[in-house]
């Protein structure tokens, strides 16, 4: 059973996780985890894995949407090492998103991220993150994406 200090830390790791992303201080970010981070995008099935494909994927997203950050957030101790955390994450689309022109455009949706913890400690060992990726593209004006995604998937 996890004591109630180590809850305490991991719930203080977690704050600043979500805070060094917003402000975009992505060294503090990496420090959260235990050497070796990792995330999980569910919606798109991307993995970043190590801490250049990590800053790779911060930069790009921070790069399309420079104001993204969190809103209502909440954590849950899903069982000793894990913890799950609701938000909704919005942001406005100013800058290039995968290789297409910013619309202008804000979104926000519902988000759920599941953190693992290193065993025993207060270090993340993966983020796996769910979110609706359709209401984002709608949201931001790019239902075109779908479109073609629908258009070129495989039966």
């Amino acid at each position: 059973m996890t004591s109630e200090d180590l809850k305490q830390r991991r719930l203080e790791v977690l704050e600043e996780h979500f805070a060094s992303e917003v402000e975009k201080e992505f060294d503090r970010t990496i420090a959260t985890f235990d050497g070796h981070p990792r995330y999980e995008i569910m919606a798109t099935g991307q993995i970043h894995d190590g801490e250049e494909d990590v800053l790779t994927y911060h930069r790009a997203q921070r790069t399309a949407f420079p104001d993204q950050r969190h809103d209502g957030v909440t954590h849950h101790f899903a069982d000793d090492d894990t913890v799950i955390s609701e938000f909704e994450l919005l942001g406005t689309n100013l800058g290039e998103f995968y290789g297409m022109a910013p619309t202008g455009k804000s979104f926000r949706v519902p988000v759920i991220a599941v953190f693992s913890f290193a065993a025993g400690t207060d270090r993340i060992v993966n983020e796996r993150v769910y979110f609706d990726s359709a209401s984002v593209l709608l949201q931001i004006g790019r239902g075109e994406v779908l479109a073609w995604a629908a258009a070129t998937a495989e039966p």
